[in-house]
């Protein structure tokens, strides 16, 4: 066993491999309520109620995020992404899908990480001017960043036995 400064490299391997497992669900459970939360984002389990992103409450962030923001960010989202929204709000589906799914899975677990990062980073930019609370976005920014960096997918991840085939390059 390798430890480093005290540490395993084992178990950082585990601790990232359970950040992006985590990840790869908060990401995964708003890609599935955007497919099945057509109306209210609100779900009841009985013991416990909770809010996803569905498709319109996805809108209602891009709409309020790009309102009073800098150029060229308000022409992109207004414009383009907001006057396509037909095309937008399933490829933002999709690709919190298919991120949900590289991410538990741990393949090609560094564009899993990347996928949601481009998603959201931009989202954050615009609304650093709303007032909010200054950590609420970087909480979610600087994980994903982390698991772009590392290749966390060889630890509990398909990523162990793919990397080797590709030469342990990016995404894996």
């Amino acid at each position: 066993m390798t430890v480093v400064a005290g540490v395993s490299v084992r178990g950082l391997g585990g601790a990232f491999a359970a950040l992006r497992i985590f990840s790869g669900v908060v990401w995964l459970s708003n890609g599935l309520a955007k497919v099945f939360l057509n109306s209210d984002s609100r779900v009841d389990w009985g013991f416990v109620e909770f809010n996803l992103i569905n498709q319109p409450t996805a809108r209602g962030l891009l709409e309020r995020a790009s309102r009073d923001t800098w150029q060229p960010l308000r022409g992109i989202y207004n414009d383009f992404v907001l006057g396509n929204w037909g095309f937008f709000a399933w490829f933002l589906t999709v690709a919190e899908l298919l991120a949900g799914v590289l991410l538990v899975l741990g393949v090609a677990s560094r564009l899993g990480a990347t996928i949601p990062l481009l998603l959201i980073a931009p989202v954050w930019i615009m609304m650093l001017p709303k007032g909010l609370y200054l950590w609420e976005y970087p909480n979610e920014l600087v994980p994903l960043l982390l698991l772009a960096i590392v290749p966390s997918g060889r630890v509990f991840g398909r990523d162990r036995t793919l990397a080797p085939r590709f030469g342990g390059r990016w995404p894996f």
